[in-house]
């Protein structure tokens, strides 16, 4: 395993060593210490190597995430594996504003609680909560999951495409064309994966479904005005 301080050593040479390891991979596990909030910590990663974080971090940790899994063991500043396109992102505590923002793919685990615009315009990337979410969270989301063992805040889903919400605790309110959905056996089956990659201590039966209601897809002239 390397040991990486970033107090001492600096966020430059940590994000150029973790880059190297696309053609690389020797150095396959990683322990960063001394976080301390920094921002931008372990951005870009195109390799199947696993970094722990030990400590808190700033904007945009693991944003642009590829093949790597990224377990940060405190709270993560806003952007948090924004852009995403695979691998898994896990923090054990809270998530600042647009967590998984524009997301294309992979996983990104939050067990405590999320802020503002979680999953904001999500491209297919799975984000699952533990805790509750900020207002208008999934907003124009397009594609992929977001699964909420908590409450949601205002604005749920406002302007969504064909993304699945899966909030288990209560709704504030729903955005613009987001409505309560069918909880049929197939989503059943794909919540239940999710609970269990995620590590949910929950049942997909508690939990109610949300999607577009579709009334935006196509020009209305009475919306114009």
């Amino acid at each position: 395993m390397q040991t990486f301080d970033l107090e001492a050593q600096g966020l430059r040479e940590l994000n150029s060593s973790l880059h190297a390891q696309a053609s690389d991979t020797n150095q396959t596990h990683w322990e960063i210490v001394n976080p301390k909030g920094s921002h931008a910590i372990a951005v870009g990663l195109d390799a199947p190597i696993e970094v722990n974080v030990r400590g808190s971090t700033g904007y945009y940790c693991a944003g642009m995430n590829k093949q790597a899994t990224v377990h940060v063991h405190g709270s993560v500043g806003p952007g948090t594996a924004e852009n995403m396109m695979s691998g898994m992102v896990v923090v054990e505590g809270d998530a600042s504003q647009y967590a998984g923002a524009t997301g294309h793919g992979g996983t990104l685990v939050i067990k405590g609680n999320a802020s503002s615009r979680c999953g904001i315009s999500m491209k297919g990337i799975d984000i699952i909560v533990h805790g509750n979410i900020g207002h208008m969270s999934a907003f124009m989301a397009q594609s992929g999951n977001l699964v909420v063992c908590g409450d949601a805040g205002e604005a749920l889903g406002d302007s969504l495409y064909e993304a699945r919400l899966f909030v288990r605790g209560s709704v504030k309110s729903l955005g613009a064309d987001c409505i309560e959905k069918e909880m049929r056996p197939e989503h059943i089956a794909i919540l239940e994966e999710l609970l269990e990659r995620g590590g949910c201590d929950a049942k997909a039966s508690e939990f109610k479904r949300y999607g577009s209601a579709r009334k935006l897809y196509n020009f209305n002239i009475d919306n114009a005005y």
